[in-house]
């Protein structure tokens, strides 16, 4: 089974170098004519010398002259196609990488977050720098390998020119030169394989920790961290050192095997200059021929860098076998925005995370998700927008199958916002505006205002232009960006927040909830991963996952009276049977612990208004009666809507009830 894994990815890798190599075909092709150009030089120089030392032998000095100074051309022309060979080399493996490297880029940014399940990000770097590069060297390695086969074979068949007998003594020991290049072929490419895996795994663990830098030193783990990344650097150590020993036995066995050869054509040509059958030129020119037939050393070299080449491009290979989302013909019709699942599956890591689950947002609403951190609370919502496809079931928007869509509908009607956004985009501005299509004028400040993000960044030094790379953002803010980016998408029907708000204080969250409620905000359906109770109590309806499965529906207050619900949030003890949870307000003079003289500081983070704190160092909740901070006026549900209820919410089995 390993073996037959082997060479499925190497057989991916072969086809990966022979695309390179088509890509940069034009300079490998003059590569490979430069190199033969050189090669031959080299071919002719012992031949036409030979000839030139019996000529002055012959004591015929002028017509020799004329040899001689053809011999000091031929000297000459291989420094000229070496230096050419070296710039051609150079930008051929340069073109091949860059190709390679978006390619594979592009095929995981297609794939999505499966890749990165799939793949660990230190690995993944490894495979599209390192390995990259290893692979983009392959062309020139090929066009090279042409002239440094060349060598031998052309000195074989010059042998054979000279005298048939020098050419067999010299075959009759190529066995021994062929069966080394196989030994060494196979040897090198099991140790690189493995090389390259432990170098992968390594890089991953290194990547890891440095996105965890500051916990580890909080912890004080630095050391353990430090020995847990290295845990693969002895069988690193172990694998680098099997391949020395591979190339030192082969580079030992090559130097007693080839001196024996030149040494037999030598003696053969002897013999029959002896006999009269060859002039000393003859021998001489023999000799070097010798040198070139028995030239494995370059071949060697050749085949190790085609060796590295290969087995990279295996690793490349893997990721290119990742099937890419496929996208349909499909435009989104007219519609409010209704989300519907239908006997979804999805399976992560062998588990199954969502099993044939099936539930129905309605159009305008806002619909919490709560459950455990293992519920497939994060895997609904990565579904709902197509970041990744169920293994089993349909969703659809509108009644038309997200899978059946053109990627730009798909990514124009559906946005998000995740708890821990990457700010791309290169300025504040910029990231806020990153989409499909360019944002109009005013919307990237307008939807900043949404997100409660206007404020901090106009105080940042370029306000708007500021790179993001240098702004020095709190984790709240960068969540209000990345909302900010959602809200920036008036076209979008449906916006999924996946624990979007988690490190908002309680008042932010508020006002972006009540930009998300009220007529006054964008009008969408919304679908929210909610940790906090405070968030499912401003829902219109909450749908509680448990074992990736609907447990219940419902309102949250109705959901509070339900055995483990309240258990499903991160702030369980904060959970109440209220519809909704204001935020606290500010705390006056009178109630602020110490009397007036003890003021109190609105945080970083949105200016979340102090709380009180009782006796013992207890947060207290506060009570808020109307005032700005109020919570906002819902959106009619079944029970309140005027008229009646003639726009019940559609639920899956066991609405209102434990599953």
């Amino acid at each position: 089974m390993a073996a037959r894994h082997r060479r499925s990815r190497l057989g991916g890798g072969d086809r990966l170098v022979a695309d390179a190599t088509r890509h940069v075909g034009a300079r490998t092709l003059v590569l490979g004519l430069t190199s033969v150009a050189g090669t031959g030089a080299a071919l002719l120089l012992p031949a036409v010398l030979g000839h030139t030392v019996d000529l002055l032998l012959a004591r015929q000095s002028g017509e020799a002259s004329r040899w001689v100074v053809l011999c000091a051309l031929l000297l000459c022309a291989p420094a000229v196609f070496d230096a050419l060979d070296g710039l051609l080399t150079g930008t051929t493996a340069a073109g091949a990488t860059a190709w390679l490297r978006n390619r594979v880029l592009g095929h995981v940014l297609a794939v999505g977050p499966r890749a990165t399940a799939r793949f660990a990000p230190g690995d993944l770097v490894t495979r599209l720098v390192g390995n990259a590069a290893y692979v983009g060297t392959a062309p020139g390695s090929l066009a090279s390998a042409v002239a440094s086969v060349a060598a031998p074979l052309g000195g074989i068949a010059a042998l054979g020119l000279v005298d048939p007998w020098l050419a067999v003594a010299f075959l009759a020991g190529a066995p021994a030169l062929f069966l080394l290049l196989r030994a060494f072929t196979r040897a090198s490419t099991d140790c690189l394989i493995a090389y390259q895996r432990l170098q992968g795994d390594l890089a991953g663990r290194l990547v890891e920790a440095l996105d965890g830098v500051r916990t580890i030193a909080a912890a004080g783990t630095g050391r353990r961290e430090a020995d847990r990344i290295l845990q693969p650097l002895p069988g690193l150590s172990r694998e680098g050192h099997r391949m020395w020993r591979v190339q030192g036995r082969s580079a030992a066995q090559t130097a007693a095997v080839v001196p024996l050869l030149q040494i037999v054509v030598l003696a053969v040509a002897g013999l029959r200059l002896a006999q009269g059958a060859l002039s000393v030129g003859d021998v001489l020119a023999a000799s070097r021929y010798a040198v070139l037939a028995a030239g494995i050393g370059a071949i060697v070299g050749r085949l190790n860098a085609l060796v590295h080449a290969r087995t990279a491009a295996g690793r490349l290979a893997e990721i290119l076998a990742e099937p890419p989302a496929r996208y349909g013909p499909r435009e989104l019709p007219a519609g409010d925005g209704t989300l519907r699942l239908r006997g979804v599956t999805a399976i992560r890591g062998g588990r199954t995370v969502l099993d044939g689950l099936d539930l129905v947002v309605p159009g305008g609403t806002t619909v919490a998700v709560v459950g455990r951190s293992d519920a497939g609370t994060s895997a609904l919502a990565e579904l709902a927008g197509r970041l990744a496809d169920p293994d089993a079931g349909v969703v659809e928007l509108d009644g038309v199958p997200l899978r059946d869509l053109t990627r730009t509908a798909l990514r124009s009607h559906i946005a998000y916002a995740f708890a821990r956004p990457a700010l791309l985009g290169g300025t504040i501005a910029g990231t806020i505006g990153l989409g499909p299509h360019p944002p109009a004028p005013g919307t990237v400040t307008a939807a900043a205002r949404a997100a409660c993000a206007d404020t901090f960044v106009r105080r940042l030094p370029e306000r708007y232009d500021t790179p993001c790379a240098t702004a020095p953002l709190s984790g709240g803010e960068a969540q209000r960006l990345g909302l900010a980016r959602a809200f920036a998408r008036p076209g979008s029907r449906l916006i999924v927040l996946d624990d979007a708000t988690s490190s908002l204080d309680a008042v932010t969250e508020h006002r972006i909830t009540h930009t998300l409620l009220t007529a006054a905000g964008p009008a969408r359906t919304c679908l929210v991963v909610a940790h906090r109770t405070t968030t499912a109590a401003r829902a219109d309806q909450v749908a509680w996952l448990e074992d990736g499965r609907i447990r219940a529906v419902g309102t949250h207050a109705h959901l509070c009276e339900l055995p483990g619900y309240c258990a499903a949030f991160a702030d369980p003890e904060g959970a109440g049977p209220g519809p909704s949870l204001p935020p606290p307000r500010r705390a006056t003079e009178a109630d602020t612990p110490g009397g007036p003289h003890r003021r109190q500081r609105a945080s970083r983070d949105g200016g979340e208004p102090p709380t009180a704190w009782g006796a013992e160092g207890r947060q207290e909740p506060e009570v808020s009666g109307p005032g700005p901070f109020s919570p906002p006026p819902r959106r009619a549900t079944t029970a309140h809507a005027p008229g009646g209820p003639h726009r019940p919410h559609q639920v899956p089995r066991g609405e209102g009830a434990e599953g």
